[in-house]
C-alpha cells in the first residue's frame, strides 16, 4: 500500500499497534499525539528518582504481548526484562487480614483450601472451565472485528450462550461460599470495568490468565512496554508527532481530507483515531456523527479513578507489589459508581509498590507507591476532596498493616476525573472505557469502522474487543486488517 497516508490520532496502546501493523503492510503512518510524550494513558511519571506509570500496572495474558511482537518477527525479550511476580497479589480483608495468591496454582488450590474445606477440588473444576472460555474468547471472539453476529457464530460459542445470561457473581457463589474467597474470584471484573454482578460468566477467562497465566512485571514498569511498540513503530518507517493536538476533521463528500492541527494541516487518505471515540466525533459535522449525545449517555462506562502517586522515605513491610484492600463492601462501593455516582464513604482501593520488586523506580531504601480508587465518571473533582481521600487512604493503611507510614511521606501528585478530561479528551473523565456488559459486547460495541464518513476508522477500549490493555493491541490489529481488507 505505498503511498497510501494514513494518520493516526493518539499514541496509547492501541495506536501504537495499529501503526506497526499498517506500516508492516507498506503505508506511510503519522501519529499525531496531543501530549508532549508518546503512550496515552499508560504515561509515566519521573520525580525525584522515583518513576512511576500513570496508567495501567498490571501485565496480565503474556501471551498476547507475545504474539504481537511475534507478528512482526521479533520477541517481547527483545525489548525488556519480565518477571512473573510472587505472590501475585496480596489482598487485605481487614486489620492484619490478608491472602496471598502464589504464581503457582497448585499453591492457590492450597490456599483456597485451607480456607473453605472442598474448594480446591471446585475451583479446578472452575478454572477448567476458564481456560477453556479462554481459548474460545482467543480464538473465536477478541480478534474478530465486531461488524456483525455471524463472525462469532460457531458451535463452540453457541454452546456458551447460557454464559452470556449467568454473572459472574452467579457463576462464582455456585463454586465458593467463603466471601473472601468469592472477592478474589471476582477481583479480575474489575479490569473489564463492570460490577460482578453485571458482567457475563463467559468473562471468567479472566481468572484463568490470573491464576494459570499469571501476573508479571517489566523492569522498569509498563511504560517499557510503550518504549518498546514504539521502537518497533519507528524501525519500521512509522512518524510519530508529540505536541500535536488535532483540533478539527476536514472532510469532503464524506471521505477525510486531512485534520488541522495546533500545528498546521496534515492531509491523509485515512485516519485512524486511537483517541477518545466521542471526542473524535465531535470534530466532526455533527450530521456526520455516528453516535448522539444521548447514546453516549446511556452507555455503562467502566470508572474513573483517583490515582495517587508517593514517594516514601523507607521501605514498606507488609505489602506486596500488587495489593488490595478489600476491608469494605465492594457492592455499596459499586453502587456509588454505576447507581448514584458519588463518592463513596469509605471506597475499596488498589495499591502497587513497584519497588517492591524492581530496585530501577525507586532510590535505594525508598518506596514508590501507586494508589487507586475507582470512582463514577465526571464526578466532583477537587483539591479538598483529592486530600480527603489520600488521608483516609493513608490511615486505613496504617490501620490495617500495623505500620506507620504517613510520617513517611516525601511528596505526593494526584490524578482525577478532570486530568482525564485534560489530556485524554476522555468522555466524563472516564478511565478505561465502556465496560463489558452484556448489551456492550462485540457487535454491540461502538463500530470500528465510520458508518458516515467512508474513511474514518477507530480502535481502542471504547470499541472492540474492550478495556484493558491486552485487548488495545488486539483492538489495533484488527482495525489494521479491516482498512486492509476494504482497500484491497
Amino acid at each position: 500500500m505505498k503511498g497510501v497516508k494514513i494518520i493516526i490520532m493518539g499514541s496509547g496502546f492501541s495506536s501504537l499497534s495499529a501503526s506497526c501493523y499498517l506500516a508492516s503492510r507498506g503505508f506511510d503512518v503519522t501519529i499525531l499525539e496531543k501530549n508532549k510524550t508518546v503512550g496515552g494513558r499508560a504515561r509515566q511519571l519521573k520525580k525525584d528518582g522515583f518513576v512511576f506509570d500513570i496508567g495501567p500496572t498490571f501485565y496480565w495474558m503474556p501471551d498476547v504481548f507475545e504474539r504481537f511482537f511475534n507478528d512482526f518477527n521479533k520477541s517481547v525479550s527483545e525489548y525488556y526484562t519480565l518477571k512473573k511476580l510472587n505472590p501475585a497479589y496480596q489482598i487485605y480483608f481487614g486489620k492484619q487480614d490478608s491472602i496471598s495468591i502464589s504464581d503457582n496454582f497448585e499453591q492457590i488450590k492450597k490456599t483456597f483450601e485451607n480456607i473453605e474445606k472442598g474448594s480446591a477440588e471446585k475451583l479446578q473444576k472452575f478454572i477448567d472451565k476458564a481456560h477453556r472460555n479462554y481459548s474460545i474468547a482467543i480464538k473465536d471472539l477478541v480478534y474478530k472485528p465486531g461488524e456483525n453476529v455471524l463472525e462469532i457464530i460457531n458451535r463452540k460459542t453457541i454452546l456458551k450462550l447460557y454464559e452470556f445470561i449467568l454473572t459472574i457473581k452467579n457463576q462464582v457463589s455456585g463454586y465458593v461460599k467463603n466471601e473472601k474467597l468469592q472477592k478474589i474470584l471476582e477481583f479480575p471484573v474489575l479490569f473489564l470495568g463492570a460490577k460482578p454482578s453485571n458482567t457475563p460468566s463467559f468473562y471468567n477467562f479472566m481468572n484463568y490468565a490470573d491464576f494459570k497465566l499469571g501476573t508479571w512485571h517489566p523492569q522498569g514498569g509498563m511504560y517499557e512496554v510503550i518504549k518498546a511498540m514504539t521502537d518497533l513503530a519507528l524501525s519500521l518507517g512509522v512518524q510519530i508527532i508529540t505536541d500535536n493536538e488535532v483540533k478539527y476533521i476536514e472532510i469532503e463528500n464524506k471521505s477525510v481530507k486531512g485534520v488541522k492541527t495546533n500545528s498546521g494541516f496534515f492531509s491523509c487518505d485515512i485516519l485512524l483515531s486511537g483517541a477518545d471515540y466521542h471526542h473524535t466525533e465531535t470534530l466532526l459535522p455533527r450530521h456526520l456523527r455516528q453516535y448522539s449525545e444521548a447514546y453516549w449517555n446511556k452507555k455503562t462506562f467502566a470508572p474513573s479513578a483517583l490515582l495517587f502517586y508517593v514517594g516514601f522515605n523507607k521501605k514498606i513491610k507488609k505489602v506486596s507489589h500488587h495489593t488490595l484492600f478489600f476491608d469494605t463492601d465492594f457492592e455499596i462501593h459499586a453502587k456509588t459508581i454505576y447507581d448514584t455516582k458519588v463518592w463513596a464513604e469509605k471506597p475499596l482501593f488498589y495499591a502497587s509498590f513497584p519497588s517492591v520488586t524492581d530496585n530501577t523506580v525507586a532510590p535505594s531504601g525508598k518506596e514508590a507507591g501507586i494508589f487507586l480508587i475507582p470512582i463514577a465518571p465526571d464526578i466532583e473533582d477537587t483539591p479538598e476532596i483529592r486530600a480527603h481521600y489520600f488521608d483516609q487512604l493513608i490511615t486505613r493503611i496504617e490501620a490495617i498493616t500495623g505500620e506507620s507510614i504517613k510520617n513517611d511521606i516525601l511528596f505526593k501528585e494526584s490524578y482525577c476525573v478532570q486530568n482525564f478530561k485534560d489530556d485524554y479528551n476522555s468522555y466524563k473523565g472516564n478511565a478505561y472505557g465502556l465496560a463489558n456488559t452484556l448489551r456492550q459486547t462485540h457487535v454491540l460495541r461502538p463500530k470500528l469502522k465510520s458508518k458516515k464518513v467512508d474513511n474514518l476508522y477507530f480502535c481502542g477500549q471504547l470499541t472492540v474487543p474492550g478495556p484493558g490493555v491486552p485487548p488495545s493491541l488486539i483492538s489495533g490489529k484488527i482495525v489494521s486488517d479491516l482498512i486492509l481488507k476494504n482497500i484491497a
